[in-house]
């Protein structure tokens, strides 16, 4: 068996160019959609993930309102800043990239975002709109996935979906995303104290990994056919590599040999995440005409 690739980088630049050809609408009725990038410290990874956004904000015809602060930023100057930025009607989402220095709670930061700009979806209303099926964001990488199964016509409903990691990113919202009835899948959620992780991902009609970890999904540990989303995001140094390092995920890529569908790393799920953001960037800014009128 060789698997179907899921091809993240093809489905994304058909989300961006839908969003902007919806940007461009909201431009003639006078708004532009203006994401707000804010980022405390110089922390490599951390830079290369806002210039991609930044990227690609420009491409889909919107604003990034570029805010870089030193890492001796205080607590409360980063809450000045966002409070400045929730009142600002010229900015329609705002996003803190993570992780902030230690000295500064995340937390409070998270929850200083108004949920009308919570673009990442990480604001205590946010998840419990989400939870109890409210209108609002979606977060941006289990939206993502979810698209993927969609495009390529995965059947969910009934099907048994093992999601290995519990992330307040991606594992926690995406269970309770699966279990809505328009996918109705049966969950189960392993972790660190799951004791046996292959007895649960052989049973997996779709099996996610997010967990961090390079190939911590083995082919004895996948049933043949099942459908394999790797979202695990790990840097492993290649000195034959351009930038010292090359990207892989938690998942064997022998695996594909088994499986029915599978997504690649780099090139699945990565992609998606940043078509979501601009995606709910753009439904900020409509949400924002509607209010308006």
């Amino acid at each position: 068996m060789s698997a179907v690739i899921m091809d993240g980088k093809l489905l994304s630049s058909k989300i961006r160019e839908g969003v902007k050809a919806r940007a461009a609408a909201l431009k003639e009725k006078g708004i532009i959609p203006c994401l707000a990038v804010v980022l405390v410290g110089e922390d490599p990874a951390s830079l290369s993930y806002v210039k991609s956004k930044e990227k690609a904000l420009g491409e889909a015809g919107m604003e990034s309102r570029d805010i870089r602060l030193p890492q001796t930023t205080t607590e409360e100057q980063l809450l000045s800043i966002i409070a400045d930025l929730n009142n600002d009607d010229k900015v329609h989402g705002i996003l803190v990239q993570s992780p902030v220095p230690k000295h500064i709670n995340e937390e409070k930061i998270t929850a200083a975002i108004i949920p009308q700009k919570d673009v990442d979806c990480f604001h205590p209303v946010s998840v419990g709109n989400m939870v109890l099926e409210k209108p609002g964001f979606l977060p941006c990488t289990p939206n993502g996935v979810l698209m993927l199964l969609r495009e390529y016509n995965v059947p969910v409903n009934g099907r048994h979906v093992v999601i290995a990691g519990r992330s307040n990113i991606v594992g926690k919202p995406l269970a309770n995303l699966l279990i809505r009835k328009e996918y109705n899948a049966t969950v189960t959620l392993c972790h660190t104290g799951t004791k046996d992780l292959a007895y649960h991902t052989l049973q997996a009609d779709i099996l996610i990994s997010a967990v961090g970890k390079q190939n911590l999904i083995k082919p004895d540990m996948v049933k043949e056919g099942a459908v394999v989303i790797d979202v695990g995001i790990n840097r492993t140094a290649d000195s034959s590599a351009a930038k010292g390092y090359r990207v892989c995920g938690d998942v064997d890529p022998v695996v594909k040999d088994k499986a029915s569908f599978f997504t690649p790393v780099p090139g699945g799920v990565g992609p998606m995440t940043i078509a979501m953001l601009l995606q709910n960037v753009i439904e900020a800014g409509e949400n924002c005409f509607k209010e308006r009128n």
